[in-house]
C-alpha cells in the first residue's frame, strides 16, 4: 500500500474527477487524500440532526452549459431540476438579484418595456470609464445608484476590501436583465444531484484502483512512491510559502433548525448592506426535500479559516504568477482546482479543468496493462 501510480491531493470536484479518470481511463492505481474527514470538498452535504439535507460549506448550486461536463457527472448521479433564485434585502424589502426590471422598478422607480429598461440603464451607466477595478466595472454597467444599493457594502463585507481595490474579474459574472427573468443562472443545465453531492462523490471514487485516505495531510504521505502527483490544495502551501501566503477569504457558518416548513421565499437571500452576514440559505428550496422543519444558514465572511475565495488583487496575481512558474518546471506534479490554480471556479469549471488536465496527461502516458 506504500506504492501507487498516482497521488491525488484533495477529494473535492477537481481531485475526484482526476482520480476517477486515472483509475478508469488509464487503469492507474490512485491514492486520494484529504485533510478533512469527508469527501466532496466544499460541496460536501449531509443530513443534520433533524434529518434535513444541508451543505456544510454554504449552498452549492450546479449549473453548466457544457454537455460534456453534464454527461460525465450523470454517470454518478440522477438529477433533480432546480432553477436557483436569489433575492436581496435592500431598503426594507426583497428585490430580485441579479438585477432585472423588477429590481429597477423597486429601487429606482423606473418601469417600461425591455427596450426602455435597457435605454434607462444606458443613460445612468458610465461606459466611458477606464476599467481598472471592480467599482469601475459595476458603475460602467449599472451606474452609481445601483452600485451603492447592491454592491458597495456587500463587496466590503465579502472581501474585506473596497470594490476599488479588487480586480474587475470579480464582477465579470454580474449582468442585468431588461425583463422579469429572476433566475440566478441561465445555463442549459440547471440541476442538483438527486441524492446529494456526497452520494455522487462516493460513486465516483468507488473503484478497486482507488484508495481514499481522509484526515490525511500531504506531508504525511510525501514519501509514498508514485510517478505523478495531482495537487488540488493551495499552491502556495505546496511550495512551503516561499513567496509568501496567497490571500483568501473564508466564511463562518451558523446553522439553525426551525419548527416551520419555510423561512424565506427563495433558497438564498443576500444582505448587501447593514447586517454582518452576507446571506441566508434555506436548503429545502435547493434540495426539494419534504420535511416539517427547515434548516437555514447564515454566512459571515472572515479573514481567517478555510481558504474559500482567492482574493483577486494585482498583488495576489503577481504572487500567484511566481508560484505558477515554479509549478510549470515540475514534470511529476500537476495543479488543478480553485486552490491549485488560484482562481474562482464554479463546480462545472472545476470539472472541465480536471477533465482537460487528464486528457493532456493521458496523451503523454502509455496505457497500463490490465491485471
Amino acid at each position: 500500500m506504500s506504492t501507487f501510480d498516482c497521488l491525488v491531493v484533495g477529494a473535492g470536484f477537481s481531485g475526484a474527477v482526476l482520480a476517477e479518470r486515472l483509475a478508469v481511463g488509464l487503469q492507474r492505481t490512485v491514492l486520494v487524500i484529504d485533510r478533512r474527514d469527508h469527501l466532496g470538498g466544499n460541496a460536501y452535504d449531509f443530513f443534520d440532526d433533524a434529518g434535513i439535507l444541508v451543505h456544510k460549506y454554504g449552498p452549492h448550486i450546479f449549473h453548466t452549459n457544457s454537455k460534456k461536463v453534464f454527461d460525465y457527472l450523470s454517470q454518478f448521479t440522477p438529477w433533480r431540476h432546480y432553477e436557483h433564485r436569489v433575492k436581496a434585502w435592500v431598503d426594507g424589502r426583497l428585490v430580485p438579484f441579479p438585477i432585472n426590471s423588477e429590481t429597477i422598478r423597486l429601487l429606482c422607480g423606473v418601469t417600461g418595456t425591455a427596450d426602455q429598461i435597457a435605454n434607462w440603464l444606458e443613460s445612468v451607466a458610465e461606459p466611458g470609464r477606464i476599467i481598472n477595478n471592480s467599482e469601475d466595472a459595476i458603475v460602467s454597467k449599472f451606474g452609481r445608484h445601483l452600485f451603492d444599493k447592491l454592491f458597495r457594502s456587500y463587496t466590503r463585507k465579502q472581501w474585506g476590501l473596497e470594490a476599488s481595490q479588487l480586480s474587475p474579474c470579480v464582477t465579470t459574472r454580474v449582468s442585468a436583465r431588461h425583463n422579469e427573468d429572476d433566475r440566478y443562472f441561465t445555463d442549459t443545465y440547471q440541476v442538483m444531484p438527486k441524492d446529494g453531492y456526497n452520494r455522487m462523490f462516493e460513486k465516483m471514487l468507488n473503484h478497486p484502483n482507488i484508495t481514499v485516505s481522509l484526515n490525511t495531510r500531504y506531508k504525511n504521505v510525501a514519501q509514498i512512491q508514485r510517478t505523478h502527483t495531482f495537487y488540488t490544495g493551495p499552491i502556495d502551501e505546496f511550495f512551503s510559502y516561499c513567496f509568501g501566503r496567497l490571500p483568501y477569504r473564508s466564511m463562518r457558518f451558523v446553522r439553525s433548525t426551525l419548527d416551520c416548513e419555510q423561512f424565506q421565499p427563495v433558497g438564498v437571500v443576500t444582505y448587501p448592506n447593514d447586517e454582518d452576514y452576507t446571506r441566508i440559505t434555506e436548503f429545502r428550496h435547493i434540495t426539494g426535500q419534504a420535511h416539517t422543519k427547515t434548516s437555514i444558514m447564515y454566512e459571515f465572511p472572515t479573514a481567517e479559516g478555510e481558504p474559500f475565495y482567492p482574493v483577486p488583487t494585482a498583488e495576489s496575481a503577481s504572487t500567484y504568477k511566481r508560484y505558477s512558474e515554479l509549478a510549470r518546471k515540475l514534470t511529476n506534479a500537476s495543479f488543478s482546482g480553485r486552490l491549485g490554480s488560484y482562481q474562482y471556479l464554479n463546480m462545472d469549471q472545476a470539472v472541465a479543468q480536471s477533465l482537460a488536465l487528464f486528457d493532456s496527461h493521458s496523451k503523454r502516458q502509455p496505457m497500463a496493462s490490465l491485471s
